[in-house]
């Protein structure tokens, strides 16, 4: 009998059929390249978008740089917040597979709408070719932002669940598997960063020099192939069971404690509520060892002589210990995870600001061919993919034999390490800025489009963020899903991405305050449509002071921060 159990992986996980899945059959990197393929083509079309929207906006649709800045933010940000819905859908009702699967068809939906509104005559806006000006209409507005925020549903179905459903595939009761499924968040920001690549190079130059109608098009149908890749590796996927809605965990949690405000908790905790089968009451999750802290939410797991006379359990007046270390893990997270909004507020900027401070300088590679300002964004690419292998194969085993920790770092130690790079990252581009203003004060450049100074003095400011996300993007996504309960993995993983909505939103919050106070007496202001009479460099380094304050903030928060106690053995 061990050996058939032996056969079936133990973390709970099912095959297509709903049967449990068999360890040799399902899972591991058999399956993960069906998840990594179309999480590849999902960034290549967002990127695709994402990475040179800001001059659509500005030249197509004829908007202000800042109105064209917030409205690039907003959609951003919107994107993150969408994963919300998709998270609860997959932990409560729908599962990861199949909540992937359908707001991936909304996705290309989306991007088909999208196309249509840069293609087809009526729909697309009309431009003025001599006076290199576009005049959109109302219906052309709606449909585009139509596409544009059906993209921002689709993905919100997706991101939460991908990272969650590929990390799925590895057994945690396997000790060989555990190690894989660290390696697994590196590749999977890999294969990001490589949908970011082609976007940032083939799909930018496709847009500023044959058409928008192609620039869109292409990631379309890249979209709905990764949609029919997906669906065939379904045979080799492990799932996990939804385990109902997560919220009305959550709830029950805080109205039973409040309920029993005036009943002490034992000292002795392991009297407090518990079931005595082997598995969790929260179907799709494993039993979670009980924590000292927030011991106010004990109170919810204390059995009194009111829950006895009734017979049967009301989960509002008394919850597991599970169910209560669900809610005391979320808690925890909380100001780990407030300290990623800066970092994504710093991370915005490579789509917005720093497009247009490149659109000011000498974009010439040759004499005959000049790079869009938007494909520098390359070299943040160029530098996740160099830095992930680096990272995964020298960085850690080096660190292994210093710290003697099995990953090299702790994921909080990784986190911390890419938020003072980022640090250096806004310094870099401040400076920049500040000597291309001294260059157009000098020669009284003020009035050129491109000043005589290459693009390619931005490339450090790109590359230097590049190095800070594969610390701190790909230390988040392994700590959230490592101290998230087991039916709680894609509402955590959505929290986390809500951190980059705020960040775009604090972007867009941070440009209409200093915009309206550097402009209050008649000034140019510090972002103005002409930036040869702005100060830029002021508002990078306000983001590296808000940088550095975040810093010392997360490392308050981080040495008081208690990890997920090891789950309780199906065996004990």
């Amino acid at each position: 009998m061990a050996e058939d159990d032996s056969k079936f992986v133990k973390d709970g996980t099912v095959d297509y059929k709903n049967s449990p899945a068999i360890k040799n059959q399902t899972g591991t990197w058999r399956a993960c390249p069906y998840i990594l393929g179309n999480e590849c083509c999902e960034r290549l079309a967002y990127y695709g978008i994402n990475t040179n929207l800001v001059n659509y906006l500005k030249y197509q649709m004829n908007e202000s740089s800042v109105v064209a800045i917030n409205n690039v933010t907003n959609w951003s940000g919107t994107c993150y917040v969408t994963p919300l819905l998709g998270a609860f859908l997959a932990d409560a009702y729908l599962g990861r597979f199949w909540t992937i699967a359908a707001f991936s068809i909304i996705y290309v939906f989306g991007m088909t709408v999208l196309t249509l509104s840069a293609s087809i005559h009526g729909l697309k806006p009309p431009c003025d070719h001599d006076n290199n000006s576009c005049h959109p209409k109302g219906l052309q507005i709606r449909i585009f932002y139509l596409g544009l925020y059906l993209i921002a549903l689709g993905t919100g179905g997706i991101k939460p669940c991908v990272s969650s459903f590929g990390a799925d595939q590895f057994d945690d009761s396997d000790e060989t598997e555990k190690k894989k499924k660290s390696s697994f968040f590196n590749w999977f920001y890999f294969s990001i960063n490589i949908g970011a690549l082609v976007a940032s190079t083939v799909l930018v130059w496709i847009q500023t020099n044959v058409g928008w109608g192609w620039g869109f098009g292409i990631p379309a149908v890249v979209m709905a192939i990764a949609v029919v890749s997906f669906f065939s590796g379904t045979k080799l996927y492990r799932n996990q069971k939804p385990g109902g809605s997560p919220l009305t965990r959550i709830f029950q949690v805080v109205v039973a404690s409040f309920r029993k405000i005036k009943v002490k908790v034992p000292r002795d905790t392991s009297v407090l509520f518990e079931t005595n089968d082997e598995e969790s009451v929260v179907q799709g999750s494993r039993k979670l060892h009980h924590t000292e802290q927030l011991s106010f939410f004990d109170k919810a797991a204390v059995e009194t002589q009111s829950d006895k006379i009734k017979g049967s359990i009301n989960p509002w007046s008394l919850c597991t210990v599970t169910q209560v270390e669900e809610l005391k893990s979320i808690i925890r997270l909380l100001p780990i995870w407030a300290t990623g909004i800066i970092f994504s507020s710093v991370y915005s900027q490579m789509g917005t600001l720093f497009v247009l401070q490149g659109n000011t300088m000498d974009l010439h590679m040759t004499k005959s061919f000049e790079i869009p300002s938007a494909s520098l964004s390359l070299f943040d690419t160029i530098s996740v993919i160099f830095w992930v292998p680096v990272y995964d194969r020298v960085i850690v085993p080096l660190a292994r034999r210093i710290t003697g920790h099995r990953n090299g770092f702790t994921q909080l130690q990784r986190i911390a390490i890419g938020l003072v790079i980022s640090i250096f990252a806004m310094m870099i581009a401040g400076t920049l800025e500040l000597v291309r203003l001294t260059s157009v004060k000098q020669h009284n450049y003020y009035e050129m489009k491109h000043i005589p100074m290459s693009i390619f003095w931005q490339v450090p400011q790109y590359f230097v963020i590049g190095c800070a996300e594969v610390f701190t993007f790909i230390g988040q996504l392994e700590f959230f899903y490592e101290q998230a309960p087991d039916a709680m993995r894609s509402l955590i993983s959505a929290l986390s991405l809500i951190t980059t909505a705020l960040g775009n939103y604090l972007s867009t919050f941070l440009v209409n305050v200093v915009t309206d106070m550097s402009t209050r007496h008649g000034g140019a202001g510090w972002i103005p449509d002409n930036l040869n009479y702005g100060h830029l460099h002021y508002f990078f380094w306000l983001l590296a002071v808000l940088s550095v304050i975040n810093f010392g903030f997360f490392l308050f928060v981080a040495k008081f921060y208690t990890y997920k106690k090891p789950y309780i053995s199906p065996s004990s």
